[in-house]
């Protein structure tokens, strides 16, 4: 009986706003034996109908719980029956349907790397490893998790049988426990920051959707104090090529057997046209606009116009996600444009370096599966390894040691920053090369804050002018 109360005090319904000053809530504020709760509410009446039964209650003498801060009358059946691993599973199911291939896992990873914090027992448990596998690769997959066999199948079930109820969360240490069990390493060092802020969302929205079971009456995560880590979007300026660089590093992939020759076009297309990798391996040549061949008037030869500019014209990225993760078993999962509804196409200009290059590119391979234009050396899907081991030793046969150790162009992502950097540098208005690059404006000034040259000095320059005006 040492967790109910019956000291119970109801203050006035708080009104509040949120920091933009938009949003208004309503917080209904009590106490439990000194103990403090607050639960906000979108409309007045909401927080005036939940206020007055707290009254009621307390006026009736019924005990309120410490662990809850609500009548122990209000206890739900279903919060004890619920276990925290049959609710994961739950939410898994419930966000599978929707979710692309890699939010799948992220979703996955999030909720095993929480899962410790809420064991129940420690009598018969598997290796901390067995029991991270079979929760990420098994457990947290609809489509996998009843497929289970051997080991694994021993870890899940001790897995469904020893884990806390949903109902231990109402306690804030526990609370806080689950949240920093899922933003550390198994190592103990706390995650990467982008994992750190991926994990807590997720968790946060699992808790939400316990809260539409009414298996909690209240997210507990958004009640804890918890500071967000500092986060940088910025490119690194020392990651950017120039173009000599970057045609030293083309002609060194080309340079290398087998697949050396197709792969040229596969990074120049990242580098002269801005895109990603998952957008680059997705091309079709119905995608490519060339300019036409022009006749030279002294040989009478169709040749490329030394000022042709094309074009691609694309609707779809296939981003690696693995087979397990797909619907339909692919490597890679065929969506829309990131942050972009279906249907969404995007184009961008190809200068008349990259129009040569994908001209050679398209006069010297066929179509691949699905008229792809870039994929791997048998006929099928491009695969990551080929293109990144390709990537790696052109680093290393056309960069100096020093240049080879430092981040210049060490992911084949940074091929398309160089590209934006260089719209950016060569006046290319922001709102112009935000939409070539898929981002919005705001995304594309922080992220590419650093890699603008040239402000610094044009900056002194005004200011100077100003001093000498005055």
């Amino acid at each position: 009986m040492q967790n109910i109360a019956y000291a119970v005090r109801v203050h006035k319904i708080e009104k509040r706003k949120n920091k933009a000053g938009k949003v208004t809530s309503y917080r209904v504020v009590w106490q439990t034996a000194g103990k403090w709760w607050k639960t906000s509410f979108p409309k007045e009446a909401q927080a005036d109908v939940y206020r007055s039964t707290l009254l009621t209650a307390a006026r009736n003498g019924e005990p309120f719980s410490l662990l809850t801060g609500e009548p122990l009358s209000w206890n739900r059946a279903e919060a004890a029956e619920m276990s925290w691993y049959d609710f994961a599973c739950k939410f898994v199911d419930m966000k599978w349907k929707a979710s692309s291939a890699n939010y799948r896992q992220d979703i996955a990873r999030a909720l095993a790397a929480a899962t410790p914090a809420m064991f129940a027992s420690e009598r018969g448990k598997p290796a901390d490893k067995e029991l991270r596998h079979a929760l990420k690769r098994w457990a947290f997959n609809t489509k996998q998790r009843d497929e289970a066999t051997g080991d694994t199948a021993t870890a899940l079930r001790w897995l469904a049988a020893n884990t806390k109820p949903v109902s231990a969360l109402t306690d804030a240490e526990t609370v806080r426990k689950l949240l920093d069990t899922a933003t550390t390493r198994l190592d103990g060092k706390r995650a990467a920051t982008s994992t750190v802020l991926r994990n807590k969302t997720i968790l946060q929205n699992a808790l939400d959707y316990a809260v539409e079971l009414k298996l909690l009456t209240r997210n507990p995560i958004k009640e804890l104090k918890w500071k967000r880590p500092q986060t940088s979007y910025e490119v690194d300026r020392r990651s950017v090529v120039n173009h000599a660089q970057a045609r030293a590093l083309l002609a060194a992939v080309a340079a290398q057997e087998p697949s050396g020759r197709r792969l040229k076009a596969f990074f120049a297309v990242m580098y002269y046209a801005g895109l990603r990798p998952e957008e680059t391996v997705n091309l079709r040549a119905y995608n490519v606009t060339l300019p036409p061949l022009v006749e030279n008037p002294e040989t009478g030869r169709m040749e490329e116009p030394p000022d042709g500019w094309g074009e691609l014209n694309f609707a779809e990225a296939a981003p690696f996600a693995g087979r397990e993760w797909t619907d339909d078993g692919a490597l890679r999962e065929v969506r829309s444009l990131k942050h972009r509804p279906d249907g969404h196409t995007r184009t961008v200009p190809c200068p008349p370096e990259l129009v040569r290059i994908l001209r050679t590119h398209l006069a010297e391979f066929d179509d691949g599966p699905g008229g792809r234009l870039f994929y791997g050396v048998r006929g099928g899907e491009l695969p990551t390894i080929t293109y990144r081991r390709a990537w790696a030793t052109a680093r290393e046969k056309a960069l100096t040691p020093a240049e080879t150790a430092s981040p210049l162009a060490k992911r084949v992502y940074d091929l398309r920053h160089a590209c934006v950097s260089t719209w950016l540098n060569a006046g290319v208005p922001a709102t112009q090369a935000a939409q070539w690059a898929g981002h919005s404006v705001e995304v594309l000034l922080r992220i590419y804050a650093k890699c603008i040259a040239g402000q610094d000095e044009a900056a002194k320059r005004r200011i100077s002018d100003a001093l000498r005006e005055t």
